[in-house]
């Protein structure tokens, strides 16, 4: 592949990533060394804990963007939440937020007029405010319960005007927010499958038994290790079966696997005399496998990083109740073909 050069666009790219970077490097020290703004963080998660309603999000432009984001985020991971336009607000849409609701206001300068006086008539209704701009001195500020400050940020655009870097500030502000709400909340990933089914997130948090097309006793058998390859081909049955062969002990644990690439390999070097040999001296011995507990996530990542095309899965005492095959993660588009 031919390198490109580095020409000016490129490195004015690298330029504008280096400016977010900064931004958020500069935010995170400050949450580890000013005592002020650790605190109003940690105000701000506490109002957050016991919410029993919404958190209700607002801003105006990008900031509003940015906080349609952050509210989604904050559902995902089991905070109710919605956004509302500042504007929106005053005219009717107040009649969205109720008792126990919670708003997140949001404006990097902080003056907003919009965000200002929507933050003016929830403090006037009882309504807990968190705001976030560039510093406590703001407007939006001084009209909230708890402010996080990202700091004064130059704007990665040449001209210090589109909001670029003082965004992508608030956006991670958002998220550092909702993780931590999350975190403090013992959420858990059974949690965060509950509110994302769908999706290649979704399937990865699935239990691996739900998803199981061979199961022992249905569809697929275990062969004893000590037949002949001939004998456990026999025993595995005819049809449509699966790719591979579970071979168990005398108490019945899996101890080997014998795919449909062994049996190839066999009968490539030793002819059809190879099918007299022991299952147990050709058989891939103590297999890689997962439990019963294991996620989809899981199966994906030992397809992917062991290049396996069947994997047993075992009980708790050793025992196979099936085997996951690689195209039915394909099938689910969780492993490209």
């Amino acid at each position: 592949m031919k390198v490109p050069v580095a020409t000016a666009e490129l490195i004015f790219m690298a330029e504008v990533i280096e400016a977010e970077s900064t931004a958020l490097s500069t935010m995170a020290r400050c949450l580890r060394t000013s005592s002020d703004g650790a605190i109003e963080w940690s105000r701000a998660l506490d109002l957050l804990e016991p919410c029993t309603g919404h958190v209700v999000v607002s801003g105006l432009g990008k900031s509003g963007l940015i906080g349609a984001k952050i509210s989604a985020t904050l559902a995902s991971l089991g905070q109710p939440s919605h956004f509302i336009h500042p504007a929106e607000a005053v005219h009717g849409d107040l009649g969205r937020m109720r008792e126990g609701d919670i708003a997140l206001l949001l404006s990097y300068s902080g003056e907003t007029a919009e965000v200002v006086d929507l933050a003016l008539h929830l403090k006037a209704d009882g309504v807990t405010r968190i705001g976030i701009s560039c510093r406590p001195t703001t407007h939006l500020a001084r009209l909230c319960d708890a402010h996080v400050a990202v700091g004064d940020i130059v704007e990665a655009c040449p001209l210090n005007l589109a909001p670029t870097a003082s965004t992508t500030a608030m956006l991670a502000a958002g998220d550092a927010l909702a993780l931590a709400l999350a975190r403090r909340r013992n959420f858990q990933a059974d949690d965060f499958h509950r509110h994302h089914p769908g999706g290649m997130l979704g399937a990865g948090l699935r239990q691996i038994t739900d998803v199981l097309r061979f199961r022992v006793g249905i569809n697929v058998a275990v062969v004893s290790d000590a037949l002949s390859v001939r004998q456990a081909l026999a025993a595995a049955g005819a049809g449509r079966r699966a790719g591979a062969i579970m071979l168990v002990d005398g108490a019945g644990r899996l101890c080997g696997i014998f795919t449909d690439g062994d049996l190839r390999r066999l009968v490539n070097t030793e002819g059809v005399n190879g099918l007299d040999a022991p299952v147990s001296s050709v058989m891939t011995a103590r297999p890689v496998s997962l439990t019963v507990d294991a996620l989809v996530r899981d199966a994906v990542r030992l397809v992917q990083e062991r290049r396996l095309d069947e994997v047993p899965v075992v009980d708790g005492d050793g025992k196979p109740i099936g085997l996951v095959d690689v195209q039915d993660l394909i099938a689910m588009r969780v492993v490209e073909g």
